[in-house]
């Protein structure tokens, strides 16, 4: 245990402060600690590696949290803390140094966010207000990006168009959500840049020999910049010599500060453990630096290019217009409820990147158990579990694909499973005549951009069904927020 550790070293050092440090020379491992003694009751020491920590200033006041939000209430200037970093701090003080003495100093951050969006504002859970807020963070995330002639513009990127173009592979490395965005992200770059994309799991990621070098661009995902496991996987593709991008929500953050280039989402606070608009958010960077790459290239004509951006910006008026009103879903996911066993969602291209999402929604939330496979899969294996009871939600949203998802339709029906249909409105090719349920989402002019709407009722289904079974929403059982260890 640190606390003895530490009282080892007083009863032989004797003052407190050298004690922490003298303590925490010999430990190794990731640590966010602070140490409080009745020897000094107005000191409160701090010190991290590898475990977010942050310092709130406020007026006579100093607080410690181990994300802004916690002390949003209280102060809008922030300390964030990196790795190595060591801190006494009182009332009226805060003195940072290195664990060996050495006088540092950080740059105060100062928080934008309006404290509105880290309260529930009338919502019965953040979940169902974050869902509510996406069509407001993507245009957030859009903002300054997109020229008045539809083109995209990233000025917080410091690569040169030559090393940009240079990649002859990219690598996504993320986990949960974030890695699910990035299944999306590589549908979409190997169908626009026609080059080979890998995503991995993060905590797979170093223990694979991974094949990247220099001539490789590895992006990083990650809501809190904090999640252990990515952070690894970062430092294991800088050791390797590939060049590192982030796509990341929390300004400051340890991924933001080691990547050799970041992306900001700018979803603002997310509350809620399981993500929704942070999800929305990285799909939206993933499209945009991909059209950037594009546009950089000439691989596309600037119309192709404006045509998809315009794409874009309508997104958040379709999703806005949707979510006015949900009712039909909820008296669907009330029925589910209490109907549905087990939960298969299935999908074919970016529907099946899609239907994993909203199956990890269902299982975070619900704890009913959900899971996601290609549609093509399902004769594979998983139709064997299909029979009365056990919903499929079956995702039609690809054109090209539309006809391919019919027959697995049929495949379900055939079983005695419910058969739900997620659909572009207007589409009559599968309504209640062909499914036990039609769920109908906007659409829009490139079906790759699909994810961005599709998700939705998704998300809003698990949302809806958790509800009726009265599960703790905003903490399900076992979850946290930032997973900041191994």
């Amino acid at each position: 245990m640190l606390v003895h550790l530490i009282e080892e070293r007083q009863s032989v050092i004797g003052d407190l402060e050298t004690s922490i440090r003298a303590a925490l020379a010999d430990v190794t491992g990731a640590y966010s600690i602070c140490v409080v003694s009745d020897l000094e009751p107005d000191v409160i020491y701090c010190a991290k590696t590898a475990s977010p920590l942050i310092i709130g200033l406020g007026e006579k006041e100093n607080f410690v949290a181990s994300d802004i939000p916690a002390v949003m209430r209280y102060t809008r200037r922030v300390l964030v803390l990196e790795d190595g970093d060591f801190a006494k701090i009182t009332a009226g003080c805060v003195q940072l140094s290195t664990l060996s003495g050495q006088k540092i100093e950080r740059e105060v951050y100062p928080v934008t966010w309006d404290i509105s969006t880290a309260e529930k504002g009338g919502y019965p859970h953040f979940m169902l207000k974050e869902i509510h807020e996406q069509p407001q963070t993507i245009t957030d995330t859009l903002r300054g990006r997109i020229t008045d002639d539809f083109k995209v513009t990233l000025p917080e990127l410091r690569f040169q168009t030559s090393k940009l173009l240079s990649f002859n592979r990219i690598t996504v490395v993320a986990c949960g959500t974030a890695y699910h965005a990035g299944m999306v992200g590589k549908s979409f770059y190997e169908h626009l840049l026609r080059r080979p994309v890998d995503v991995q799991v993060a905590s797979e990621f170093r223990y694979s020999d991974p094949l990247v070098d220099s001539k490789t661009l590895v992006i990083i995902i990650s809501q809190s910049g904090e999640t252990a496991d990515t952070l690894a996987a970062l430092r294991e593709a800088k050791l390797k010599g590939a060049t590192t991008l982030a796509i990341v929500n929390v300004v400051g953050s340890s991924i933001a500060r080691e990547a050799d280039e970041v992306l900001y989402t700018y979803a603002g606070p997310e509350i809620c453990v399981a993500s929704t608009k942070a999800y929305m958010t990285m799909l939206i960077v993933l499209y945009l630096f991909g059209l950037y790459i594009a546009q950089e290239e000439n691989r596309m004509s600037a119309d192709i290019v404006a045509a998809y951006i315009a794409d874009l910006t309508e997104i958040p008026r379709k999703m806005a217009a949707y979510l006015k009103d949900t009712s039909a879903l909820q008296e669907l996911s009330y029925k589910l409820a209490t109907t549905s066993s087990c939960f298969f969602f299935l999908g074919r291209g970016v529907d099946y990147a899609v239907s994993m999402e909203g199956a990890l929604k269902m299982k975070e939330i619900s704890y009913i158990h959900a899971e996601a496979y290609p549609a093509g899969e399902l004769k594979h294996g998983p139709l064997a579990l299909v029979e009365a009871g056990v919903t499929v939600i079956c995702l039609a949203t690809q054109s090209a694909l539309y006809d391919k998802m019919l027959s697995n339709v049929k495949e379900v029906k055939a079983r005695e499973g419910i058969a739900v249909a997620v659909v572009k409105e207007n589409d009559a090719g599968l309504d209640d005549r062909t499914v036990d349920a039609v769920i109908n989402t906007p659409a829009t002019d490139h079906d790759v951009l699909m994810p961005l709407l599709s998700v939705v009722p998704l998300q809003l289904l698990a949302y809806y069904i958790a509800s009726a079974l009265g599960r703790d929403i905003d903490q399900p059982r076992n979850l946290a927020k930032s997973v900041t260890v191994e």
